[in-house]
């Protein structure tokens, strides 16, 4: 892993689908709007690509750790672009903060953290855990 530094950006984009509706991805009970762990998965793909050009072959970011407000709800068909800041490195820790945003207003923020790994010690791990 390359020194990754503080302010490093990400963002992530994506159009809302019927698929990434409440009412869809969870309970038919909840009302047509993007779904709070769709939100999330923006946000995580955000932290993601500020941090993808420092990582090494053969290693990978993990998400730790979520903390984050849905403040608004968005439609089918809006856009939602999310980004997020590197606020702290602490060796593999990266924290960072996140905010996501429709046409009209931010609709979410909050803290992430992620952590780099090494994908041939997970593999390694996910192996062992392997049902015979």
């Amino acid at each position: 892993m390359r020194e990754i530094p503080v302010g490093a950006k990400g963002t992530y984009s994506l159009r809302v689908m019927p698929a990434h509706l409440a009412n869809q991805f969870k309970d038919i009970s909840l009302p047509q709007v993007f779904a709070t762990p769709m939100m999330v998965t923006a946000m995580e793909n955000a932290a993601l690509n500020a941090v993808r050009d420092y990582l090494d072959p053969g290693e990978s970011c993990v998400g730790t750790l979520v903390n984050v407000r849905h403040l608004a709800a968005t439609p089918v068909g809006h856009r939602v672009t999310a980004e997020a800041v590197v606020t702290k490195v602490d060796g593999r820790r990266i924290e960072f903060t996140v905010t996501a945003r429709d046409e009209i207003e931010e609709i979410g923020n909050g803290t992430h953290e992620r952590m780099v790994v090494d994908m041939a010690l997970i593999d390694k791990r996910l192996a062992a855990k392997k049902r015979p």
